[in-house]
């Protein structure tokens, strides 16, 4: 990633008020992006973009994505080069409840977000962030590559996996690479792991339910102790897409297509596993125990093959698990303090981008 590329560049971002967004905002203010966010209000309270300040150095509008008029508006106001596509409903277990909404906001708030894109001429680079989850899981021990075949067994999975083949027919009959000189707007998805990081307080996530339970001193409760997901902080994602928009923006069709950015093999654990070593490095006070009931169906076995990121890209993650889980205490710890949480937030990118890229992809 080259920091000079962003300085100056007009990016409009939906999902800004989210986790992942919040974190992808204040590295975007850092490194001198002109940046506009679209969302609705932050999801949780207490909730990232307001514990970290992230609309001092942005505009941002209080917007739905299934308002077309509303977005198209905002977008064309923006002039922006680049679009970044984060806007979604992000939760397995609220998908059961709320799939109607699910669907709406991850299929047609895709729709709506390259309709707004195709009558707004500024826009050069469109990435598309959905998810791991968008694989039709047989619930194999490989890790599934780019070309695999979309599905998803909840709604949740199966509206991430509508979401690509809507990007992918837009790219086909709207933003063809064949076409590319008429219209010249490169369009690409891209598909991360279990994303973890400091500030996230979202409902029935592994990693906020396990500290806040550390931090009333109570027993984390964990549903599926034994399901393996790739586990990534947050910032390795965020890279990816950076990388991946820098690409876009530059080569045009070569990379407009689909990419994974997951994490090294070797940070591909369980969940009793991320527990375990989190009470180890919490502290004595931490503890947890299984919780015996009836949930849901979620997918025991994910993982993500992100070689094409790294041969094509040159894009590999920088941190390790243990040190992203060390890097989750000390922000929450912080934040417990009353510390300034921008400030806790930006030091932990600058320390990220200073790590250089070791862990090479095999599978």
């Amino acid at each position: 990633m080259n920091p000079e590329f962003w300085r100056g560049k007009r990016v409009f971002l939906t999902g800004h008020t989210g986790f992942k967004g919040s974190w992808l905002s204040l590295w975007l203010q850092d490194l001198g992006a002109e940046l506009t966010g679209f969302a609705l209000a932050p999801p949780t309270h207490p909730n990232l973009f307001e514990e970290a300040h992230v609309a001092q150095g942005m505009h941002s509008i209080v917007g739905n994505i299934l308002d077309l008029p509303a977005l198209q508006s905002a977008l064309q106001n923006a002039n922006p080069e680049i679009v970044i596509h984060m806007a979604a409903q992000s939760l397995v277990r609220h998908s059961y409840l709320y799939p109607i909404e699910t669907y709406e906001t991850n299929v047609m708030g895709t729709v709506n977000l390259l309709e707004a894109v195709r009558h707004t001429a500024s826009v050069r680079a469109v990435l598309n962030v959905t998810s791991d989850k968008c694989y039709d899981n047989h619930e194999l021990t490989f890790s599934y590559r780019e070309e695999d075949a979309m599905g998803g067994f909840d709604p949740y999975s199966s509206s991430k996996g509508c979401s690509e083949l809507v990007t992918a027919a837009y790219r086909s009959s709207f933003f063809s690479p064949n076409t590319y000189l008429q219209h010249g707007v490169a369009v690409a998805s891209s598909r991360a792991g279990n994303v973890i990081g400091g500030g996230d307080w979202a409902r029935d996530r592994l990693i906020p339910d396990i500290v806040t339970s550390f931090l009333e001193k109570r027993p984390v409760i964990i549903r599926n102790p034994h399901a393996i997901r790739p586990w990534q902080h947050v910032l390795e994602p965020l890279s990816g897409y950076l990388c991946l928009v820098e690409h876009l923006f530059q080569e045009g069709p070569k990379v407009a297509e689909a990419w994974n950015f997951g994490p090294a093999d070797k940070d591909t654990h369980s969940v009793h596993w991320i527990v375990q070593r989190m009470a180890e490095l919490w502290g004595p006070s931490a503890t947890w125990e299984i919780d015996a009931g009836d949930h849901p169906h979620e997918a025991n076995h994910l993982a993500l093959n992100s070689t094409k990121a790294q041969n094509r890209l040159g894009w590999r993650p920088r941190w390790t698990l243990d040190k992203a889980l060390s890097t989750i205490i000390f922000w929450h710890k912080s934040h417990a303090t009353n510390a300034n949480m921008q400030d806790i937030v930006l030091k932990q990118i600058r320390d990220f981008t200073m790590v250089q890229p070791t862990h090479q992809f095999t599978n």
